[in-house]
């Protein structure tokens, strides 16, 4: 599909990207660009020259095109099922994502997933995640297609939200490191970045160049859709651990966003199903929400995503997602954030409430810069482009969102791709275990006593893998376990209540949020906040006596010590 451009349309967008540029970088008054992961400070010629020359360049439909970032139906590129195919018939009336891509000029596709106790599994609509090997082939096949379109010099974006505990979408053949809570129970920044360090370089591996994470929310809430996804309930500690994350993914090369902007762990409510309300004062989110976000602009993160939320002390009526005080008024003006803002998912019930055209604008006015999963994207891209042309979006608006785009791609350009066989590798088993190790934490019991063998592993209904693992675990060790007379070890997870604890169970470990600890009569309490295999494997060596319990709850918990290993 050829691109359509008439000159003089061409030269106000030159105007206006260089208006841009100059008002992002030269101004007096505009805060001073932060350097990229190179150093690179925004002058003529690198990123954000390259991305200023770039949307001068480009025509009406190319502009829309790379504000867009759906996801598509298929786990190839190019070669789909008759499901998949009728998937991105309705999403955006073609075959294939690399018709997607080319048909609308996309500036880049979210990858998508479900995995077990997924608190966002409600807008997932499809899965094109198997394997590290099919992730970087289909990866490479978008790749292929973006490099055809007359934003082709600028690397094409591919998303997904590995966040790690249950929200993960690749989980095979890579290395699973614990959640984001376990990370906060340790307690060092440093082992944060490491992990995280290793999981960018996998996820660059497979051509994944762009990560939804580290959720930001402090878990001010006992939120469920939230909940272990944070890495606590103290501000500061929260944003200790942002800024590890961030530095560890974007020095492998791989974009961080950081969520979901202004706070969502001040609800308890689900975005997913709803709009919830952040009542907090102003003075509150100030103390409590925005610190978070501030580090991990701070730290250099290169995106952040926007929520549905309405924040009353902000602008009571209008989720954050189309609210320009929060984006534009807080978020820039107040956090000095210079780089992408995107979208949480449009397909979420709060955004549905407009359809996909006016969405869109609406979000863009706001302060976005790339929309996310929208519900159909013809509609979203009919939408801008009508609204672009009568005037209703204003074309400065449009082009700066481009141009912010286009420099973080720009940012991750010319990067070495990593081999597979970094996936999972020693050392990335090694960073992950020694985060998982340090979060272990015992709330009740002696610190740190073996439990005397033999040990019967019991697990809250469909938890037969991790009750395999820790089994595993355990015999590795040196315990014997047996499959029933044994001291009951009983682990519970995610979404489970007082009705999944056991009531013989001389220990029971909480594998997510350790609220339903404070249900718990076993005589020994740990928590891990996360059910990966390198959790399960420090849980063992906690059981056994070889290891200390060395974590603290991130979380208050009502009758509870954060240790007792003090």
């Amino acid at each position: 599909m050829g691109r359509v451009s008439i000159s003089p349309r061409r030269a106000g967008v030159a105007i206006a990207a260089l208006t841009v540029l100059l008002a992002s970088g030269c101004s007096g008054d505009a805060p001073a660009p932060r350097p990229g992961p190179s150093g690179s400070t925004g002058a003529a010629g690198d990123p954000a020259g390259r991305a200023a020359a770039l949307a001068g360049a480009l025509g009406d439909e190319d502009l829309v095109g790379q504000v867009l970032m759906p996801y598509a139906y298929g786990s190839s590129a190019t070669e789909v099922s008759p499901g998949s195919a009728a998937g991105n018939q309705a999403l955006g009336g073609v075959d294939t994502p690399a018709e997607m891509i080319a048909r609308y000029r996309l500036g880049g596709v979210i990858l998508v997933g479900f995995s077990a106790d997924d608190p966002t599994s409600g807008n997932q609509a499809t899965t094109n995640v198997d394997n590290p090997a099919q992730v970087r082939e289909l990866t490479a096949g978008l790749r292929a297609a973006a490099g055809k379109l007359a934003a082709g010099p600028a690397p094409f974006l591919v998303g997904t939200d590995q966040e790690y505990g249950v929200v993960t979408r690749i989980t095979d053949g890579v290395t699973v490191l614990p959640s984001a809570l376990a990370a906060g129970a340790a307690g060092d920044p440093a082992r944060t970045e490491a992990a995280w360090r290793a999981a960018g370089t996998e996820l660059a591996a497979m051509g994944v160049n762009l990560d939804f994470a580290p959720v930001a929310d402090v878990l001010a809430t006992r939120s469920t859709v939230i909940g272990s996804r944070s890495f606590g309930a103290d501000p500061q500690r929260v944003s200790a651990q942002v800024a590890g994350a961030v530095r560890g993914l974007q020095s492998a090369g791989v974009a961080a966003s950081v969520k979901h902007f202004p706070g969502h762990g001040l609800s308890a409510a689900d975005s997913h199903q709803e709009v919830p309300v952040v009542g907090q004062s102003r003075a509150e989110l100030d103390r409590t929400a925005f610190p978070p976000f501030r580090a991990g602009v701070d730290a250099g993160a290169m995106a952040v995503m926007s929520a549905h939320l309405d924040v009353t002390a902000v602008d009571p009526g209008t989720p954050a997602t189309f609210s320009r005080k929060l984006l534009t008024d807080v978020l820039r003006g107040q956090l000095g954030f210079q780089g992408v803002v995107i979208t949480d998912g449009m397909n979420m019930p709060p955004a549905k409430r407009y359809p996909p055209g006016e969405a869109a604008v609406k979000a863009l006015l706001a302060g976005n810069d790339l929309i996310l999963m929208t519900p159909n994207v013809g509609q979203a891209y009919d939408g801008l482009l009508a609204a672009l042309r009568d005037g209703s979006l204003p074309r400065q608006r449009l082009v700066e969102a481009v141009t912010r785009v286009l420099t973080m791609k720009f940012r991750l350009a010319d990067r070495p791709v990593p081999e597979l066989s970094t996936l999972d590798s020693a050392a990335h088993r090694a960073a992950a275990a020694e985060l998982a190790a340090a979060a272990v934490t015992q709330l009740r019991g002696a610190c740190g006593a073996a439990v005397p063998g033999p040990v019967t592993v019991t697990t809250s209904d469909g938890r037969d893998r991790t009750r395999v693992a820790l089994t595993e675990a355990l015999t590795g060790a040196g315990v014997r376990v047996v499959p029933k007379g044994g001291t009951r070890v009983h682990l519970v997870g995610y979404g489970d209540g007082p009705k999944d604890l056991a009531a013989d169970a001389a220990v029971t470990v909480a594998m997510d949020t350790p609220y339903v600890l404070e249900q718990a009569a076993s005589p020994t309490l740990l928590a891990t906040y996360s059910s990966s295999r390198a959790s399960m494997t420090a849980l063992a060596a906690v059981l056994a006596g070889k290891s200390r319990p060395a974590g603290r709850s991130p979380v208050p918990l009502t009758g509870l010590p954060a240790t007792t290993c003090d």
